[in-house]
C-alpha cells in the first residue's frame, strides 16, 4: 500500500461530487437510508461518483477520532511528581505526546500533557478520577480533545 498524504481543506471549495459523497455518507451513518442507492438518488448523484469518492473523503472528525487529548494539571512541587502522574497515564494505555511543565512558584508548577489515547484501556472519566485522588494534584482539567 503506498503511503497516504492528507490535506485540511474547507468545504466551499470541494466540487460538488465531493460534498455530496460527504452527505450520502452522513445519511448511511445515522441510518436515515437503507442502501447506497436510496442514499445517492435522495442527494443526486450517481453512485458512480459516490464509488469514486467514498474512500478519499472524510469528515474532518472521522479523521481525528478524538485519538488526542490534552490535560491541564496544577501540582505541588515534590520529588517524584510527575513521575508518578505519567505512571498513572502510562498504565491507563495513553502514550504522551509532548509535556510542558512551568517552574515551580511557591511550591506549586503547572503541567500540561499532550496524549494520544488510541491505547487507551479505560474511560477517560476514570482517569481524570485516579489523577484527581493522587494527593500532590491540587487541580486536573481537560484542555481539549481532538486534535
Amino acid at each position: 500500500m503506498k503511503d497516504e498524504t492528507f490535506f485540511l481543506v474547507r468545504e466551499d471549495i470541494l466540487p460538488e461530487a465531493m460534498k455530496k459523497t460527504l452527505e450520502v455518507k452522513k445519511l448511511i451513518e445515522r441510518g436515515k437510508v437503507d442502501s447506497v442507492a436510496e442514499a445517492v438518488q435522495r442527494v443526486d448523484m450517481s453512485r458512480s461518483a459516490f464509488y469514486k469518492y467514498r474512500d478519499a473523503v472524510f469528515p474532518f472528525h472521522t479523521m481525528v477520532k478524538e485519538k488526542l487529548i490534552t490535560l491541564f494539571f496544577h501540582l505541588e512541587d515534590r520529588s517524584g511528581t510527575l513521575s508518578q502522574l505519567l505512571s498513572v497515564v502510562a498504565t491507563a494505555g495513553c502514550n504522551v505526546l509532548t509535556i510542558h511543565q512551568t517552574i515551580p512558584i511557591q511550591g506549586r508548577a503547572n503541567v500540561t500533557l499532550s496524549l494520544n489515547t488510541n491505547g487507551m484501556t479505560e474511560d477517560i472519566n476514570r482517569l481524570m478520577t485516579k489523577l484527581r485522588r493522587l494527593e500532590f494534584v491540587d487541580k486536573v482539567e481537560i484542555l481539549g480533545q481532538g486534535a
